[in-house]
């Protein structure tokens, strides 16, 4: 059964630039991820990333929504990946808060 796991992380930086600042991020981001994970598919659409990874032999998608004051991510998790939810949500979050707020 697949799961859905939600990170909502607030900021103060506008629209436009926590776009910019994911956009740099996840670029920054990928030599590091690809010992876990592949990005297999961005599309960014307006403010919103929809996107597909896929990491111990499973695949999960999700979206990236961006709002004024918040980013909001949620990624619907195959059943092998729902069993880390909880530590990804939290690792996650701490990386999300540390990319929104670094100047």
């Amino acid at each position: 059964m697949n799961a859905p796991l939600t990170v909502s992380i607030p900021h103060r930086l506008g629209k436009d630039e926590a776009v910019r600042r994911i956009k740099s991020g996840i670029e920054r981001a990928k030599p590091e991820l690809g010992r876990f994970m592949t990005i297999e598919d961005e599309t960014w659409t307006g403010d919103r990333l929809a996107f597909s990874v896929k990491a111990l032999g499973q695949r999960a998608a999700g979206f990236i929504d961006v709002y004024d004051a918040t980013v909001r991510l949620e990624v619907t998790l195959p059943w092998l990946l729902a069993r880390f939810a909880q530590a990804v949500q939290r690792v996650v979050g701490h990386k999300g808060q540390l990319m929104l707020e670094k100047k």
